[in-house]
């Protein structure tokens, strides 16, 4: 059994079937990606995954207790993490001051706006996020204005935001995406990183096969809303059903 169990998932959108009968078991602390063509279904099941779909059929289970019906928030204190396509990040705010809210967030259990001013002035809690902040490389950022930086870095903000609330489950749609390649490389080398040092399990949805290969000790790939096949990434790159998944025809 995985951390995270798919079973018979299904959804539809109209006449449109997203996805059909998909099965996935992702084993505990592993860094497991989901790839697939365009269509394939890779971020509808995604959304199944944390609350922001329900699916029409079949059961999602993270470590042995349901997410169906859960808000993204219940999903979250379960303790799974989302990073998304397009860093969220409070770009008006400095380094330390984002990172402070979900610092906050874990002790409190809610984060409210009103109670910003309050916890500037808690020490404990500008210590977790300034000691994130040095675990993130960041250390010396903590200044600057969140919206300034550059999209990599504003990605490692965002990473460790999640890692602050100590998840078990860490998912990422499209981490890289729109990066320069130092960037990319960075990202690679700081989700290795967290992987090596963390108990954490790491579920990645990625369209660049660098980061999938240097990244992923289990690759299952998506085709038509269905898995075509789940295996190591050495298997994986030769596979004829990847290769003719995503060149339209047969190895």
């Amino acid at each position: 059994m995985g951390i995270l169990e798919v079973k018979d998932v299904g959804k539809r959108f109209g006449g449109l079937q997203a996805l059909g009968d998909v099965n996935l078991s992702i084993k505990e602390n592993t860094v497991h990606a989901i790839i697939g063509p365009n269509g394939a279904g890779k971020s509808t099941l995604l959304n199944c995954l944390v609350g922001k779909l329900i699916p029409d059929t079949g059961s999602v289970m993270f470590d042995g207790q349901s997410v169906l019906g859960r808000t993204p928030y219940e999903i979250n204190q379960m303790g799974i993490s989302r990073v998304f396509q397009t860093p969220e990040i409070f770009t008006e705010l400095s380094v330390l001051e984002n990172m402070m809210i979900p610092c906050f967030a874990k002790r409190d259990g809610s984060f409210r706006m009103h109670a910003f001013e309050n916890m500037l002035n808690e020490k404990e809690i500008v210590e977790r996020a300034e000691a994130m902040l040095e675990e993130m490389n960041m250390a010396d950022k903590r200044d600057m204005h969140a919206g300034a930086m550059s999209r990599g870095d504003k990605r490692r903000l965002e990473i460790g935001m999640c890692l602050a609330q100590e998840p078990r489950l860490l998912l990422l749609d499209e981490p890289t995406a729109g990066m320069a390649r130092a960037d990319t490389n960075n990202t690679i080398d700081l989700l290795k990183q967290i992987s090596d040092e963390r108990d954490i399990t790491i579920a990645i949805i990625e369209h660049d096969m660098h980061v999938v290969f240097s990244l992923a000790q289990r690759i299952t790939v998506l085709a038509q809303g269905t898995p075509l096949v789940e295996d190591n990434p050495e298997n994986i790159k030769g596979h004829p059903k990847v290769r003719e998944a995503y060149l339209g025809e047969s190895a």
